[in-house]
């Protein structure tokens, strides 16, 4: 057998993340069955990270063992006429044999959607949260920068994760904007349990006028989730891709190094 990596999207609208359940679609669960169905042997997946129920995906990576009869290169064709509409292969390769998709990651970014208007949007109420009233960024920027770097990012995990650390490096928070749509890019070495939802959802209230941009050194130095902004919808979330040392999943090249930069001010665009 050998060792294989793809690049997949997908909507995840309906799915039930992407860790696979005993009883409802999963990303994993839809892979793997198409994977045995092709390599005529079971096949186990594993991905960068384990998206929730309804968030989204631009450029997950995934790795799996298996004696593949077909060329690397047709690879994501095939699973692409089998796979359904919301799932898709966007590149496939053979890396190092001690590959592995979790634990090889220097980094992810994901983005986080926003859209403000009178009316929320059809053709983005899968992908973004409608917010009818104006909102401050300025001030949600700078409560963003006072996150970026190392820090026990306690205050902002879910409870049910499993990690021996909750010390992580936020290497860049920046907001950016598209008309009415807002984006918020994360970029970290690594991301706690809801740790993203969790950071939005403080830097919407602070967007709001409901918290200074420095209530989140108090919750940085608190380590108590209570004390940080409610979790924001999961279908505004999308893990945009994964940096690894010799792959970039959007671009299927090297990571540049302003990827791995802090911005030295507020990142509004």
């Amino acid at each position: 057998m050998k060792r294989y990596r793809m690049v997949i999207q997908y909507d995840g609208t309906e799915y039930f993340g992407f860790q696979v359940q005993p009883l409802d679609r999963s990303v994993q669960g839809v892979l793997e069955e198409l994977l045995q169905r092709l390599t005529q042997h079971p096949v186990k997946v594993v991905g960068a990270g384990r998206t929730d129920s309804g968030v989204h995906a631009q450029g997950q990576v995934v790795h799996f063992d298996a004696a593949l009869t077909i060329p690397i290169s047709r690879l994501p064709a095939a699973l692409n006429s089998m796979l359904p509409r919301d799932l898709r292969v966007r590149y496939a390769d053979e890396p190092d044999p001690e590959f592995h998709a979790r634990y090889g990651a220097v980094a992810k970014t994901y983005c986080y959607q926003v859209w403000q208007g009178p009316y929320a949007d059809v053709f983005w109420r899968r992908f973004a949260l409608w917010m009818k009233h104006p909102l401050d960024w300025t001030a949600a920027a700078a409560a963003g920068a006072v996150l970026q770097g190392t820090h026990d990012f306690a205050g902002f995990a879910a409870a049910g994760g499993s990690v021996k650390t909750t010390v992580r490096t936020l290497h860049r928070v920046r907001v950016c904007h598209e008309g009415a749509l807002t984006k918020l890019f994360f970029t970290a070495d690594g991301f706690l349990y809801n740790m993203v939802r969790n950071v939005t959802g403080t830097l919407l209230e602070v967007a709001q006028g409901r918290r200074n941009p420095a209530d989140v050194r108090s919750i940085l130095a608190g380590g108590d989730r209570r004390l940080a902004g409610a979790t924001a919808p999961a279908h505004g979330l999308t893990l945009l891709y994964v940096i690894y040392p010799d792959l970039r999943s959007d671009l299927c090249a090297k990571p540049q190094a302003s990827d791995l930069l802090l911005d030295t001010e507020p990142g509004v665009q």
